[in-house]
Order: C-alpha cells, then structure tokens, then sequence
C-alpha cells in the first residue's frame, strides 16, 4: 500500500510539474510580446496546480520552487510594464480578478512588491493589505507556503528604520505587526495540521510537520533581523506577543521549537534582560514538551554569553540570573511531574554549568545546586536509567573540570549525597574520574579529614560493595593501579598529620578483599616506610606521647596490614613486605622489629609457600636482606641465618640447593661490618655447595648415564674467587688450584655433556685469573701463584 502510495505521489507531481511548465512556455511567449492579458491568464493557470492536495510537504515543495522562479520572472515583467507607463495601482487591482483565490492571492503578493518599490503608497498599508488577504487561504499546507512565499518576498521591503521604505513615527511597529501577524497565523495553520486526517496517521502527520517547521520558523528569523527592534521593544511587545501565541497553540511540536527559535535567533543580551518573562512561559508549555532541553540550550547560550568578556558578569548579577533559573528548573519539574529522572538531572546539570561559568567563586550555589538535585532524587533509590546515570556523571564531573582541584569539591557537603543515588557500577566510574581529576592536576591531598572525606567519595573502587558485577581483568588491575598512584600521592610534611592519613587509608583499604588488596596494600606500605625514613633520625631519648608519630609505632600499623594480606594467597608478596619493614627497621636500629618482621617473613615461608619456583625466589630474597642488616647481635644473627642456610638445603632440586648454600657464604663476610668476618663458615659453605654439586653429577649420571654440565662447579669457583680477592684466609690457592683441576678433567670427560655456555663461563673466568695476574702489584702477586 504505501509503496503504491509512493508511486501515485511520484505520478500527481510529475503531472502537476507538467501542467506548470506548459503554462509557464505560454506565460514566457506572452512576456515576451508584452501582452499582460495573457501573461496574467497563463501564470493564473499555471499557479492552479498549487491548489492541488494529494502532495506531502517534500513533494509539494518541490512544485512551489518550480512556481517560485517563475513569479520571479514576472515580478521582472511587472516591474518593466509599470516603466512603460502602466500604473502599478491598476495592476494591483486587475490581477485580483483572477478567478481562483490561491493564484490570485499568489500574483497580489508579486504585483504588491512592485507597488511597494514604487514607493506610490507607504509599505505599511500594501503589507497589512497583502497579510489580512492571505486569510482567505485556510488549507493549511497551501496556506503555509503562501505565507512563506509572503515573508520571503517582503523582508527586504519592510518598513524599517534605515529602510528606503522607512514610514512615520511608529514604521517600526508596522514592520513588527506584519510580521508577527504572519507568523501567528503561520502557526496556526501549522498547529491545525496535527488534526486533519484519520489517528492512525499521527505520526506521518508529525513528521510531514516536522518537514515544515522552517517556514514558520523563518518568521522570527526575520523579527531578530529588524534594526528599529530595541531591547524596549522586544521586552514590551515582540517577545509577549510571541510567548503568548506559543503558550496557547498548546501544540507539543510547535511549542518545542518555537520555544527553541526565540533562544536561538535573539541576541543573548535579550535574553539576559528578559529572563524573568522568558522563563514564565516554560511551566504553562504542555507536559510533553521536552523542556529540559530548550532550557538547557538557554542556559547554554547565556554561559557562552557570560565567557564571551568579563564585563558583561555584572548584568548576571544585576538580573539576579541564578535566582530566576532556579526557580524556573523548580517550578517546571514541578509542572511535569511525568519528567524522568534524567531531565531533571540534566536541568540541574545545565544550571551548574552556567553557575561555574558566572559565579566561579559561588560554591554556595553550587552546592544549592547539587542539594536541589538530591532533593529531587530522593526516595527513588540507586539511578538505573542509563541516561540518568550518565547525567549524573556529568553533573559531578563539572566542578571538577572547573576547579581543577578536588579540594573544592571536597568542601562541598551535597556532593557525596547525590553520589549516593548511584550503582555500584556508577559509582566506580565515578571514583574513576575524580581519581583521573587527581592525577591530572597533581592535587595533593594533605590532611586526614580530606582523605577520609575523598576516600568515602571513591569507596566503589575501594571496597566490596553490595553488588559485585563482573569485571574485565584489564579493566578491574587498571583501577586498582590508579588507587595505589592515589596513595602513594598522600602526603603531609608534619608527621602527626601523615600518620592520621596512613591510618585513615589503611581503614578504608583494608575492606577492600582479597582481590583489591595486593594491589592498595603495597603503596601504603611503601608511603609509611617514606615517613619512617623521614623520622628516623628522631632521638630515642625523647618522651613519646601516645600519639606522636614515632618510628616504633608506625611499624607496629604496617605489621597489622602486613598480616591482613598474609590471610589471603598472597604469601609471597607479604613476605616481601616484611623483608622490606625489616630493612626499614634495620635503618632505624630497632632490633627487636627487625627480627619481629624477619620471624614473619620465616614463618610464611615455611608455611605458606610450597612452590618450588617461589621458594627458590623466595630463599634469595631472605639471604639478600639478611646480608644487608647491621642491626642484629651474634645470637639473633646466628639464628636467622642458621634458619636461611637450613631453607637452602632443603629445597627440591640439587641445583637449586647449591646455589642456594653457595649464597649463604655472603651471610657470614660483609665487608662493611668487621664483626661478620668468619673465613670457616664461608668455606663450610662453600664445601658444602661442592659437595652438592657433585651429588647433582652423580644424579645426573645415574638417570641420564652422562654427568650434566660443570656449570655448578664454575660457579663455585667464582664464588672462591670473590672471597679469595676480599681476603678470606681460609680460601686457599690451593683449593681453588684443585677446583680449576676437577672442572678441566670433567670437561675433558667423555661423561660430561657438551655445554657451550659453561665452555664460555670458564674460559672467561681464566682470563680474568690471567688479567688479575697481569695487573702485577699485590693483586697479581696473590694471583700469580693460581696456574691456568
């Protein structure tokens, strides 16, 4: 049916194209032998195929353009026979005798703008004339477009200040009248189409509506061009006399967009100054209109007004502009009850942006803003709607952006309110952007009660919430990181302050679960370390008030969050939180801590982590720290590095075994401290890693029937070396000489297998034994009696 429909449409056109043309080549062959009595008969006929009514808008325009262009060519005609004598009054009068009204009015309109052109009769009296005969066409789209035709021919030939066709005192007010009469009765035939045709048509009807909306539009277009049209003017008659007609069309369609052409085609200055009775209209417009739009676009558009030049802000303030947006935004969501959730967001979003705009320095409203809008939202619960959801973003974002800093936001009480109305899901996204807003601008948050209030704003990445959708990996570790960034960004150079904010995140942290806290829980170990640095210097002798920060104390928090991470599998990362507190710890010469976080770190090892790869890391990392520490007398010493040799003998495989053992040798010669000087226990250890070594061959021999690489043993020997240089007594030349022997003949045994990388390690440690003897001096000398 509607393809049927199509195709006679696309048949009446043509036909009606058709017809015109014919008429238009009789009408052209009379112009151009001068005969106006044809030439009025043919473009009468040729007008007729306007009367038709079986066109759409789309279609129908596209005929009256046809039409269009040849009234243009006789309006040429008109104005050259007038010129030859004949009097343009008695062309105003005989082209009205034209039988059909539609051409008639058509060719008064042309013959009317040749009339005013000369000026014979004042512009005003012809356009009043012309406008109240157009009455006499109530078909609403044929109506339309010969208004349209009216406006367009006209516009340059009103009455206007500065116009050739300027009147009297009140010219002005005549061009105004004109075309607010137009427009008006515009509208109405606009207005009427809604109510023609069957129901089940509406929407076609809407939307062949929406095709035509420009015309009437154009009308306004065309006041805002009016030059004599003041601000006094607009404010006294243009303006009420366009509200009036757009409040009692009470037409959705027609009231959106007329509503929308006043914001848009009148300088922002009227609108500024006529907010009051702008803003009026909006609650008597009809429930559906979409206001929240059109009043967002005005808010827009005055923001824009207000960045345009700092000396326009004084107007705002002058008009009260906040004050009567406010009460404009109440009063309309109170007349559409029906409005959804998110038009009254994003009111109240459009208003804050304008408030950030004018009133920078106003955080009252601001927050006035943000109060109204939890006002609005309250006993709806948690926002689903998407675009509500969306709005409310945007709402909370814009402070942000504005400020640049997070602390304005902070000081703002309804904020974390209206976050309250958002899901989880929401909420994180939120935290996201203040997190971004943060990192962005290098805020520094630097007292307890603003983390504590920030951290409430961000707990949708922070902790478990009730609901628990499922996160991309990415997405999920990428949050997380953005947290860790955040805290190791807290600081306070008064160490009273900076221990209120590690114990402030440490309880809000520590609430996120175990997939949050391997990731929240290192940064804030790691910021408390940097304070524990800071203080370390601090006097042990000095009375420590209960609350004062002190080394001791702080260590005593990071054991407790160390512990929450050692409940959940992630043994391995407390453990090395617990080597790097030792350290801390070791830095600051408390024994008893250190050996307090070394024990942890022992009892995880052994309890927790059974993979062989991890204790293998694990082991090194122990014997690593251990080495390094200087704060341990001989028995606690003794213990823990007793424990450390104990854990490298007993890993799995042998290899890993010896080079375990043959580490631990460093545990008992540091350099550093004269008191950890023992040649035998380095050499034990030593002997002990060969003795390992070889255990490994004979394995190897036994399952394989080949004995493996020397690799082992070539390691070993550049462990004796090390010492051998750092002056061990009990590392001999000889027992290196044999070391080098027994690696040559392994090598050199049709057992070994071939294995290039040991071939290189050994030749390298050779001439490096050659290089040092070549040095000479006391070097060379020690060397000289090693034979390669």
């Amino acid at each position: 049916m509607i393809h049927n429909g199509v195709e006679d449409e696309e048949k009446w056109l043509a036909a009606g194209i058709t017809g015109l043309q014919q008429n238009a080549f009789y009408m052209h062959r009379a112009l151009d032998s001068n005969n106006l009595k044809d030439a009025l008969k043919y473009s009468a006929q040729m007008l007729s195929e306007l009367r038709t009514s079986r066109l759409s808008p789309q279609k129908y325009y596209e005929l009256y353009m046809r039409a269009f262009d040849e009234l243009r060519k006789l309006e040429i005609f008109f104005k050259e026979e007038t010129k030859r004598g004949c009097s343009v009054v008695e062309l105003y009068e005989l082209v009205q005798h034209a039988g059909n009204i539609l051409p008639r009015l058509y060719l008064l309109c042309t013959v009317g703008c040749v009339y005013i052109k000369s000026k014979e009769a004042p512009a005003k009296d012809i356009l009043k004339d012309l406008v109240e005969m157009c009455r006499g066409i109530q078909h609403p789209l044929r109506g339309l477009f010969l208004r349209s035709y009216l406006s367009q021919v006209s516009r340059d030939k009103l009455p206007d200040i500065g116009s050739e066709y300027e009147g009297d005192a009140d010219t002005v007010m005549d061009a105004v009248e004109f075309v607010l009469q137009n427009f008006t009765e515009m509208n109405k035939l606009w207005v009427r189409m809604q109510h023609q045709g069957p129901a089940r048509e509406k929407e076609k009807r809407e939307r062949e509506r929406s095709e035509l909306r420009d015309l009437v539009g154009k009308n306004l277009h065309v006041l805002s061009q009016i030059e004599g049209v003041d601000l006094d003017m607009y404010r006294e008659t243009v303006l009420p006399r366009i509200l009036e007609q757009v409040v009692n069309c009470k037409d959705e369609i027609a009231q959106y967009y007329l509503m929308d052409c006043i914001i848009q085609v009148f300088p922002d200055e009227y609108h500024l100054q006529t907010l009051e009775t702008l803003l009026g209209a909006f609650p008597q417009l009809q429930p559906s209109v979409d206001i929240k739009t059109v009043l967002s676009r005005l808010m827009e558009r005055l923001s824009n007004y207000a960045g345009s030049s700092p000396e326009v802000l004084p107007e705002f303030l002058q008009v009260e502009a906040f004050a009567k947006l406010s009460n404009a935004i109440g009063k309309v969501i109170e007349a559409q009850e029906e409005m959804a959730v998110d038009g009254v967001v994003a009111l109240y979003s459009s208003l804050l942006t304008f408030t950030l705009q004018v009133h920078t320095e106003r955080l009252d409203y601001v927050d006035q803003i943000l109060g109204a809008c939890v006002s609005k939202l309250s006993g709806k619960g948690k926002i689903v709607d998407g675009k509500a959801r969306k709005q409310i973003v945007a709402l909370l974002s814009a402070p942000l952006e504005k400020y640049k800093d997070i602390d304005t936001a902070l000081k703002l009480s309804n904020y974390p309110r209206v976050m309250e109305h958002l899901d989880d899901g929401t909420k994180r996204e939120m935290a996201n952007v203040i997190i971004q807003n943060i990192m962005k601008n290098k805020t520094c948050i630097s007292t307890s009660d603003k983390v504590e209030a920030l951290f409430e704003l961000i707990k949708g990445l922070i902790s478990d919430l009730d609901e628990n959708p499922e996160l991309d990996e990415e997405d999920f570790q990428e949050e997380q990181n953005s947290v860790a960034r955040l805290i190791q960004m807290l600081h306070n150079d008064d160490p009273e302050e900076m221990l209120k904010i590690i114990c402030s995140v440490k309880k809000h942290i520590l609430t996120g679960g175990p997939k949050r806290l391997p990731f929240t829980v290192p940064p804030l170990i790691f910021n408390a370390l940097k304070l524990v640095r800071r203080l370390q210097n601090q006097d042990e002798n000095i009375a420590e008030d209960e609350s004062s920060a002190t080394p001791k104390k702080i260590f005593q928090i990071l054991n407790q969050i160390i512990e929450t991470l050692s409940n959940i599998p992630v043994s391995e990362l407390a453990m090395r939180l617990y080597l790097q507190c030792a350290e801390a710890a070791d830095d600051c010469d408390l024994e008893p801590v250190a050996y307090e976080f070394f024990t942890q770190a022992y009892l995880l090892y052994e309890e927790e982590i059974s993979d062989s790869k991890a204790q293998i890391t694990a082991i090194h990392l122990i014997i690593g720290t251990l080495q390094k520490m200087h704060v341990f007398g001989v028995e606690n010493r003794d213990t823990l590095t007793h424990k450390a040799t104990g854990y490298s003998a007993k890993l799995l495989k042998k290899p890993d075994q010896c080079r375990a053992v043959y580490a631990c040798s460093h545990l008992f010669w540091v350099d550093e401290q004269d008191n950890i000087r023992d040649g035998e226990r380095v050499l034990l250890c030593l002997k002990r890693a060969l003795r390992i070594a070889n255990a490994a061959q004979q394995m190897s021999n036994a399952t394989r029937g080949s004995s493996g690489s020397v690799m082992l043993f070539i390691e070993i020997l550049n462990k004796y070396l090390y010492f051998f240089e750092k002056g061990v007594p009990q590392v001999t030349v000889a027992s290196i000489q044999s070391l080098i022997e027994l690696i040559t003949t392994e090598m050199q045994s049709e057992n070994t297998t071939r294995d290039p990388i040991a071939d290189a390690f050994f030749a390298s440690t050779l001439r490096y034994i050659q290089f040092q003897k070549d040095k000479g001096g006391a070097v060379g000398e020690k060397y000289e009696a090693i034979k390669t």
